[in-house]
């Protein structure tokens, strides 16, 4: 194609050329009123002078017409999972591909938009929601200028990146949506306005929340005014309430373990409303102690006697309580009190009236001297079955009577001495179910090299252990000949460890190389206070880089089933059994809330928000997008009414109608080619200068 452009490429200045032209002009004007003859002559010829100064020429241009292009933009985020909504975005997608092909001079670009995040061919906002404003904006950038046909976007209208200032000024072109869904839908949430994101364990968290009913209700039918709530941990329910709608309320509970809980509370569904997605949230909450408080009592004097002193000290989040008993009550000697640094021993208050309040209590070679009635070590062991948890290390006098064996104590021990002390050289090592229980695993790989057996841990040698058989529990270390020598054993809700051994404290010096006393120990106490993340049966999850990750820890190689409930309801069934270090991991992906089971244990984890900004309305609605619509001059349409008809439209033309949409012809092309032609050539000028000059001449003349 080609057009024709008169350009002008004046000689001279066009100030100068257009001062000139007024001096001509005015003298033109003198002599036409002083009666002179030739006026218009002279006229002509000072319009073609000035003509000739400003040089005009005619360009020919060589011209390739572009296309125009056209952006759908389609939600693919949750919401459209509601209903029949994506049936109908599907049908919206086929028309406009059929209808837009017709168009021989437009191109159409396609962008999908996600959940927040960009997935394969989709493109999504960096935020939250739906951005699909991001989205638009982003294709429209890689759009020469002119070339903008205009936009269509098919969704529920829940777009969450709309920001003021959004609208004509930013689009060249009509912007039109397609609404999938249905008019005057309801809805049903439950809204969490205050939840803290820890709570100390033992005290009382706080929860305020409202129920919201949205849209408009059947006529005819009565308005409900209260909604059942429910809050559960896991499967466990822990509040009810029956709540006005609109009204806050609270739900109050006692924080009863350490760790991360994921809580649910939700609220029974309306009759009519358009999904039950919402009427759930869900919280996470941390547990954490606020001082774990430990009560060690250490009976003889020997080396050791620091080292859990030391351990304990270490750690800032322990309250220690620390008594060394060296004599009875009964014994009377000149021995100076300060040289024996004795206090009274509290015994009554420790042992009765705030035993519970400890979350350890241990014993370090403990002798019985008469000190603790009977009834006291009955109350310990009352303790441990109620929740409580104690450690014991024991050397000789564990054998010797009266030792701890001949109390109450003796119901709850995992292991009983055989009455026999080896004394002997020997390396401490894991048993094999040693090497998967979390107090003990990757300890081995802390040890030095053993040089007399490399496939062992090199760790120091001991040289005192009492010879015990186990007779419940589980034995993570073992001494000379795989006797016991670590056992650990859960006794009714609490729990107990037995070190059959005092010569820890070995390690603590370095001797022969040492060993990792201070991961052991620090382990040790934490799992007695039972710490999660040293649970051995233990079910976890957690969403990274878009993929779900499953780990189950166990002692057993029995083949478990794990289900996986994903967001939208499937469930998948997975059969598997632990590895070498009792873990297993299963990658998945879907986007919202999984929940995974073994049979016994549950845990919840979630993709993206907990309560996804996606599921806080899912009406389908015009608002949020109306105002760039508007601006923009697109229209809104509902696909159930029926697809519109596109046709291409002028610029300054409208672009909507009652079932048509436009999409802007441009007409737009790129210059390949000019060539220019002066309108005033040299000699046509002369001639025609002449011939003016001597009409003038003639007029004079007569």
């Amino acid at each position: 194609m080609t057009g024709d452009v008169l350009t002008f490429t004046p000689l001279l200045d066009s100030r100068v050329i257009a001062a000139m032209g007024f001096v001509g002009l005015v003298l033109v004007l003198i002599n036409v009123l002083r009666g002179g003859a030739g006026g218009v002559s002279r006229f002509l010829v000072l319009l073609v002078l000035v003509a000739a100064l400003f040089n005009p020429r005619l360009v020919q241009e060589q011209r390739t017409a572009q296309r125009d292009v056209a952006v759908i933009v389609v939600d693919r985020t949750s919401s459209l999972n509601v209903g029949d909504r994506q049936a109908q975005v599907e049908t919206a997608v086929t028309s406009l591909r059929q209808q837009f092909s017709a168009f021989a001079d437009m191109d159409v670009r396609e962008v999908d938009v996600a959940d927040g995040h960009n997935s394969g061919q989709s493109d999504g906002g960096t935020g939250e929601g739906s951005n699909l404003i991001t989205a638009l904006n982003k294709k429209i950038g890689e759009i020469p200028k002119g070339r903008f046909a205009g936009a269509v976007m098919i969704t529920d209208g829940q777009i969450h990146d709309v920001k003021v200032g959004d609208g004509a000024s930013t689009y060249d072109g009509p912007v039109h949506v397609l609404l999938s869904g249905q008019p005057d839908e309801r809805d049903r949430r439950l809204v969490i306005d205050n939840a803290p994101s820890y709570g100390i364990v033992g005290q009382d968290v706080s929860i305020s929340y409202h129920v919201e009913d949205t849209g408009g209700r059947d006529k005819g039918k009565p308005e409900v005014s209260v909604a059942q709530v429910v809050l559960r941990d896991g499967e466990k329910i822990i509040g009810r309430a029956e709540i006005p709608i609109g009204q806050n309320d609270t739900f109050t509970f006692t924080m009863d373990h350490a760790g991360p809980s994921i809580l649910e509370i939700e609220v029974a569904p309306s009759e009519g409303e358009v999904s039950v997605v919402n009427n759930r949230s869900l919280l996470s909450i941390n547990g954490v102690r606020d001082r774990l408080r430990v009560l060690l009592v250490s009976g003889q004097p020997h080396a050791g006697e620091r080292t859990w002193r030391n351990l304990l000290k270490a750690d800032p989040s322990v309250d220690l309580v620390h008594f060394t008993i060296l004599r009875p009550p009964e014994k009377d000697d000149f021995t100076p009190l300060n040289e024996l640094a004795l206090i009274s021993f509290p015994t009554r208050e420790l042992f009765e009236v705030k035993l519970h309040e400890f979350d350890l209590v241990v014993f370090d070679r403990y002798v019985l001297r008469g000190i603790l009635p009977g009834s006291y070590l009955q109350n310990v062991v009352d303790y441990v079955n109620d929740g409580g948890a104690i450690l014991m290390s024991t050397g000789p006098e564990f054998i010797r009577k009266p030792s701890l064996l001949d109390t109450a104590l003796n119901k709850i021990l995992p292991a009983i001495p055989t009455g026999k002390i080896v004394e002997q050289a020997y390396r401490p090592t894991l048993s094999a179910i040693g090497k998967r229980h979390p107090v003990t695993e990757g300890l081995s790989s802390q040890a030095p090299i053993n040089r007399d057996d490399p496939s062992k841990p090199g760790w120091g040698h001991w040289f005192r252990q009492i010879d015990a058989r186990k007779r419940s529990g589980t034995t993570v270390l073992t001494g000379l000949d795989e006797r016991p020598l670590l056992v650990l054993d859960r006794k009714g809700q609490g729990r107990v460890a037995l070190m059959l051994s005092d010569h820890i404290w070995l390690w603590a010096r370095g001797y022969d190389g040492g060993g990792p006393q201070a991961e052991l120990l620090r382990r040790l106490a934490h799992w007695l206070m039972k710490e999660p993340d040293l649970e051995e049966e233990n079910l976890r999850a957690s969403v990274a880089d878009g993929q779900l990750h499953i780990e189950r820890r166990s002692l057993s190689n029995d083949e478990t089933q794990i289900e996986v409930t994903s967001p939208s309801g499937k469930i998948k069934r997975i059969s598997t059994r632990a590895d070498d270090n009792g873990k297993f991991s299963l990658p998945a992906s879907e986007v919202g809330l999984y929940k995974i089971s073994d049979g016994v244990r549950q845990v919840l984890t979630a993709s993206g928000a907990l309560n996804p900004l996606e599921f806080s309305d899912l009406r389908t609605t015009a608002a949020p997008v109306k105002p760039v619509v508007d601006q923009s001059g697109g229209g809104i349409f509902w696909i159930k009414d029926g697809i519109p008809d596109f046709r291409r439209t002028r610029p300054d033309h409208v672009s909507k109608g009652k079932d048509w949409a436009g999409l802007q012809e441009n007409r737009s092309f790129s210059v390949t080619g000019v060539s220019q032609t002066p309108v005033l050539s040299g000699v046509a000028l002369m001639v025609g200068l002449l011939l003016l000059i001597m009409s003038a001449w003639w007029r004079e003349g007569r």
